[in-house]
């Protein structure tokens, strides 16, 4: 662990994680919030800085950590090029583009929701429905989308409400400059959260895999888009919680970024992980319905 001015008087760490995933190996070099500065190939010893306050620091303690490394960094042949597999061209029907935050959970309260009668009758009874949930999600998803919404001005793209196989769908996708990430929305009105590696514990109750169910969903994107896309294409999982009064994560979370929704904003003015170039051929595949088909 490596001590590097802040840029404001203090000291801050420097941690070194390492991420191995379908054949990748990195070293990332993190801050103590879990953001990631700088990030090593293991392989071809390639060093990448996220961000440029940090920039001799993530070459000082990601280059010390190359040379421990217990495996050999050394450089790689360039694999034959394959034929990328390609989608069909784009229809106003397939493209995602248009979808509003809560798309799903609009249509699914539309098709199967309640009439006025079972509504009046269960705020009568103040009984609690499986309605109730899909309208505070889409309360939740269209708070996040609109912050979201805001990171257009940053060179960002969004999508929302992308739908997988099995009547599922991803509650947001942000997609620029500083990677992809992969963004699920919980509304927890008025109570506390807490954050663990595996789990999430609201108001103290029973736990919830929100967190392993977060990185899965970063893994599935991250096939479809490596699928189409032909280069590596890096997914970090999102939580964003809304309306919640206290949110609290454990320091050693690092797997996914958690954030409550005025805080998406931090994400900003990330950058150094595609080129322009790639994030708008990684848009035009996330962007098109027919790419989810299957995932």
């Amino acid at each position: 662990m490596l001590r590097a001015e802040s840029g404001r008087g203090g000291l801050v760490e420097l941690k070194v994680t390492r991420w191995k995933w379908y054949g990748h190996d990195r070293l990332y070099a993190n801050l103590p919030d879990g953001t990631a500065v700088g990030w090593a190939d293991v392989r071809t010893g390639d060093i990448t800085v996220l961000v440029d306050q940090y920039r001799d620091d993530v070459f000082a303690v990601l280059t010390r950590h190359l040379q421990d490394s217990p495996e050999p960094v050394l450089p790689q042949e360039a694999p034959e090029p394959e034929a990328r597999p390609s989608l069909p061209p784009l229809t106003p029907a397939d493209d995602l583009s248009t979808n509003r935050p809560g798309e799903t959970l609009r249509d699914l309260l539309a098709t199967s929701g309640p009439g006025l009668i079972a509504r009046v009758v269960s705020l009568l009874l103040r009984r609690s429905t499986e309605w109730d949930s899909w309208r505070k999600g889409l309360a939740g998803e269209r708070r996040v989308g609109a912050e979201l919404d805001r990171l257009a001005h940053h060179g960002w793209r969004v999508l929302h409400s992308v739908p997988l196989a099995n009547n599922v769908d991803v509650d947001h996708l942000l997609i620029g400059r500083g990677g992809v990430f992969s963004i699920n929305t919980k509304h927890h009105h008025n109570k506390t959260v807490w954050v663990g590696d595996d789990s999430v514990k609201v108001d103290h109750g029973k736990p919830a895999p929100y967190a392993r169910k977060s990185r899965a969903e970063a893994k599935r994107v991250a096939r479809v888009l490596e699928h189409y896309c032909g280069f590596p294409v890096q997914v970090e999982p999102v939580l964003v919680f809304v309306g919640v009064t206290d949110l609290k994560v454990v320091a050693t979370q690092l797997s996914v970024r958690v954030y409550q929704e005025r805080q998406v904003a931090a994400l900003a003015p990330l950058s150094g992980v595609l080129t322009a170039e790639q994030v708008e051929q990684v848009y035009g595949v996330a962007r098109h319905r027919q790419a989810w088909s299957r995932a």
